[in-house]
């Protein structure tokens, strides 16, 4: 029975990162948006299902391949993060400790991440240092095909992308409208969101409901920054298992519940938790 509510949840959330659920209109309206946001769909399919962890092989499979990938890797880390949100022991706090910083330095970062830095930095940063580790006389072929070999589930899907593409004229499909993207708006997106859950929450916050921030998002946020519904993270910390399509549901009960109040909530949005994150002079 579990397994089949597994199966149930997986089928959900495959439509939720096709289709991007009820939000489908407001989530595609803008193009290279569009694209970040249905790469961000499977992102969080992989991510749930690394939280459904006794689902089976097939569950296994599913993450590992219909998704970007590194679920075996992602699923221990991950649950790490849950089981130790925001005290000494959570692997995210790297990510979190060093907020508040000043507006120059958050600038700088945002402009790193818009202009791919970031994005080269985080995925041929180690093929970058192997070539500069390399000794005398070691041969290169060897260091290019292990990192082809590394980043083969990319390569493999933008070959596949751009050979079915080219015969109509489309073979600009991948470059522009999945790595572009992945390169500029997303590690953005990433940065925001990361500062937006866990930045300036004290290192061993003892209240489990204020280890993690939800914020709130409106129609433009939600269109740029935070699709399925990623912004109420203090109810996913809660409650981990509860798929994205039902955490505003969830939100609304623990309200309702009286329990808001204890909970770790930024009303104003996201702009307002950037002025909290940059605060240092």
């Amino acid at each position: 029975m579990e397994h089949g509510h597994g199966l149930y949840q997986l089928r959900r959330l495959v439509a939720q990162a096709v289709c991007g659920g009820s939000a489908f209109l407001d989530q595609r309206s803008v193009l290279l948006g569009g694209l970040v946001h249905l790469r961000d769909g499977f992102a969080h399919l992989g991510h749930a299902l690394a939280l459904l962890g006794a689902g089976g092989a097939d569950l296994d499979f599913v993450g590992e391949w219909l998704t970007p990938g590194g679920l075996r890797r992602y699923r221990p880390y991950h649950l790490s993060h849950h089981r130790f949100a925001q005290q000494s022991e959570d692997p995210d706090l790297v990510l979190s400790a060093p907020f508040p910083i000043t507006r120059l330095s958050l600038r700088r970062k945002m402009i790193r991440d818009l202009t791919g830095q970031t994005f080269l930095k985080q995925r041929f940063g180690s093929f970058v240092a192997r070539l500069k580790a390399r000794k005398p006389g070691e041969p290169l072929l060897p260091i290019i095909v292990a990192e082809i070999k590394a980043k083969r589930r990319w390569l493999a899907f933008g070959a596949l992308v751009t050979v079915a593409g080219a015969p109509f004229g489309l073979w600009w499909l991948w470059p522009v409208l999945w790595v572009l993207p992945q390169a500029t708006w997303l590690p953005l997106v990433t940065r925001l969101r990361n500062i937006a859950e866990h930045a300036c929450i004290a290192v061993n916050e003892p209240a489990p409901m204020r280890q993690a921030r939800t914020t709130r998002a409106g129609f433009i946020e939600r269109l740029l920054i935070a699709p399925y519904y990623v912004n109420y993270h203090c109810e996913h910390h809660m409650f981990m298992h509860v798929p994205c399509y039902n955490l505003p549901r969830t939100h609304r009960i623990l309200a309702r519940k009286g329990y808001a109040e204890r909970m770790l909530i930024e009303p104003k949005g996201y702009r307002q938790v950037l002025v909290l994150a940059s605060s240092k002079v």
